[in-house]
């Protein structure tokens, strides 16, 4: 069975364009929900995912409706997937019932543990870079012990100049405020004049895996 999932971030909002849609797909049933992109609190999501049988496919106009991040969105449909049950996306290049659907979602999964693994090694390089100008390891007073890893690799990604504030801030799943905090504690200056250079990424158009894994992440910071 089809089973529509559409989420809007406020009562303000207008879900009729995600359910009408859901609808002329093909959904036996739509269930709605209303809350924001971060929120943890999704009990109409989490009804959902325990209500599902093998066989069902999970039906969402796009994937940002779906998962509150990167790492939400992989961890929920890898469940799906252990539970024989389908995603399918109506404005994304993602539907797990095919071969390709799934070859597309592997792709992003492995791409996204790629940039994990990247955030880790420039974690283990910023304390070393730290050890190695002197500095002991010790936190910087207001900033918790178990933020000490974040705090370096805020520092390093910040500045190799290849990521904007937001995009630092995103990868290490921090606020913007936090992120600048933590630089002040760094001895990183920060603010109007000091912002080190960043490089565009250009977006492929004549790539689709890219420009959805782009718009995706760009619907992360707008929900």
């Amino acid at each position: 069975m089809d089973i529509g999932y559409a989420r809007v971030s406020t009562r303000e909002q207008n879900v009729a364009l995600q359910v009408d849609a859901l609808k002329a797909a093909g959904c036996a049933r739509v269930l709605t929900e209303v809350a924001s992109g971060a929120s943890t609190e999704r009990p109409v999501l989490a009804h959902l995912l325990d209500d599902v049988r093998p066989g069902d496919v999970i039906v969402i106009w796009k994937l940002d409706r779906l998962g509150r991040s990167l790492r939400h969105l992989i961890d929920v449909v890898s469940v799906l997937l252990q539970h024989e049950v389908g995603l399918r996306s109506l404005n994304d290049p993602v539907d797990t019932t095919t071969a390709q659907g799934r070859l597309v979602f592997n792709l992003f999964a492995s791409l996204a543990e790629f940039e994990r693994e990247v955030i880790r090694e420039r974690t283990q390089a910023g304390l070393s870079s730290a050890r190695a100008r002197g500095r002991k390891g010790g936190r910087p007073k207001g900033v918790p012990a178990k933020a000490e890893p974040t705090a370096y690799a805020a520092e390093t990604l910040y500045r190799e100049g290849q990521l904007s504030a937001e995009q630092i801030a995103q990868r290490l799943h921090i606020s913007k405020s936090t992120l600048y905090a933590y630089l002040r504690h760094r001895g990183v200056p920060v603010g109007v004049g000091y912002f080190y250079p960043s490089r565009t990424i250009r977006k492929s158009s004549s790539n689709p895996f890219q420009a959805w894994l782009s718009e995706v992440r760009e619907s992360e910071k707008l929900s």
